[in-house]
């Protein structure tokens, strides 16, 4: 059966075309790039742009955010139960 998000651009608008738990490392990258991450618990993220960029966010909420990361860094990361968005 195909997509009926087939035709959607890829963008932070698009509907997500899948999820998984991320456990951050400063190693390993994501298995895909996500669009956005939702965190359930409050804190800071660092993460890995896609462009190569090392980025630091400000202490966040709980809540859904677009970093676009390849990455998310376990050093400076402290918000938690973090799930990507693809």
């Amino acid at each position: 059966m195909r997509s009926r998000f087939a035709a959607n651009q890829m963008s932070v608008n698009a509907p997500a075309l899948g999820a998984m738990a991320i456990d951050p490392s400063d190693s390993a990258d994501l298995p895909k790039g996500v669009r956005a991450v939702t965190i359930a618990g409050a804190g800071v993220l660092n993460y890995l742009a896609e462009d190569g960029q090392t980025c630091t966010t400000g202490e966040l909420p709980v809540g859904t955010y677009s970093p676009f990361a390849r990455r998310i860094l376990a050093t400076g990361t402290t918000a938690t139960k973090i799930t990507g968005w693809m």
